[in-house]
């Protein structure tokens, strides 16, 4: 499956990118973050949501949509 890979913040400057796109085989957010985790050693210390199409998801949930998101904590107020 062919995913867009959108970093935000703190998660960009680990991976030197705001976008990638990746051909993987991952069905669910955990073995996605296990592939990003073994290509980006630093993102294993940072805290993050993930985002899939645009609505939070959790690390069991089965990728089904064509972009991903990595997201810092937000700063609120």
């Amino acid at each position: 499956m062919l995913l867009t890979i959108k970093y935000f913040g703190q998660i960009a400057e680990v991976t030197q990118k705001e976008e990638e796109t990746l051909e993987c085989s991952a069905k669910n957010i955990s073995e996605l973050l296990a592939l990003l985790y073994s290509k980006y050693e630093g993102l294993k210390i940072k805290d993050f949501q993930v985002a899939q199409n645009q609505e939070l998801v959790s690390e069991s949930t089965e990728i089904t949509g064509a972009e991903i998101a990595l997201l810092p904590p937000f700063a609120g107020g």
